[in-house]
């Protein structure tokens, strides 16, 4: 499964960005999905995850009623929204799949990751 995120960017303190990630391929709605960060100087974090018909999502606590993780299986992408974006979200987000129960680790496949900069 190769993935592809994107949406990315500069914003400051309280906006709001989207992020996506592409899975072309006909196995898209076959994976879990998920979403995970990594900060300068910091280990990779768990975001949000998703399950295979998107009805079942999982999202961290430090981002809980933030972000909020989404899917299409037609357009085989997956999405993270982000609101009230605070400076301790700059982070590289990465997209990643994983066969069987969605979760918070344990995935297979990963994206290139996008870099997201919240200004104070």
């Amino acid at each position: 499964v190769q993935l592809q995120a994107s949406g990315g960017g500069l914003v400051q303190a309280g906006g709001s960005l989207r992020l996506s990630c592409a899975a072309p391929g006909r196995t898209f709605s076959q994976y879990a999905l998920g979403w995970f960060r990594q900060a300068p100087g910091k280990e990779r974090e768990f975001v949000a995850a998703i399950s295979q018909s998107g009805s079942s999502t999982y999202t961290a606590d430090s981002v809980k009623g933030r972000f909020t993780i989404s899917r299409d299986n037609a357009k085989r992408t997956v999405y993270l929204q982000m609101n009230s974006l605070k400076p301790e979200d700059t982070a590289v987000y990465f997209c990643a799949a994983r066969s069987g129960v969605y979760a918070s680790d344990k995935y297979d496949y990963w994206g290139q990751g996008t870099q997201v900069t919240v200004s104070s």
